[in-house]
């Protein structure tokens, strides 16, 4: 089976059953579905922000379980400084996370399924799936 990196907002929208999650949804079928650490971590402060209770916290843990999660290693992190440097030559910025997500993707080399297409457009060599109007 072919992989995919999965972005946190993906993730969100499909344990939201929000309306975007329908558009990505041919790109997922018969996938195996990694995330990277990173989304781990932004979904748990997504969950800390929103003051969520024992039952919404066990109900995320067992959504995650549908994922493989991809760690951090060397190679993910050369990825990560080639990414910065990368998108900094072309005069441009990445956020942190943005930067460590797309990292894990090239580290895999696995395409990122995003809605945030323009957060990732500048990243070389990044393979980017997205339904998103670009604008």
């Amino acid at each position: 089976m072919d992989k995919l990196l999965v972005d946190t907002n993906i993730v969100s929208y499909l344990m939201k059953r929000h309306p975007i999650s329908e558009l990505y949804l041919p790109h997922l079928k018969d996938m195996v579905l990694c995330l990277s650490f990173v989304t781990i971590g932004e979904l748990y402060l997504g969950a800390e922000k929103g003051n969520w209770g024992d039952k919404r916290k066990n109900e995320l843990e067992e959504k995650l379980k549908n994922y493989v999660v991809l760690p951090y290693d060397k190679v993910v992190a050369d990825c990560y400084a080639r990414t910065v440097i990368g998108v900094q030559r072309q005069k441009l910025s990445i956020s942190f996370p943005d930067a460590w997500i797309a990292a894990t993707a090239l580290a895999f080399k696995l395409p990122l399924v995003t809605h945030n297409g323009k957060h990732f457009i500048h990243v070389p060599n990044l393979r980017v799936i997205t339904e998103a109007p670009q604008a």
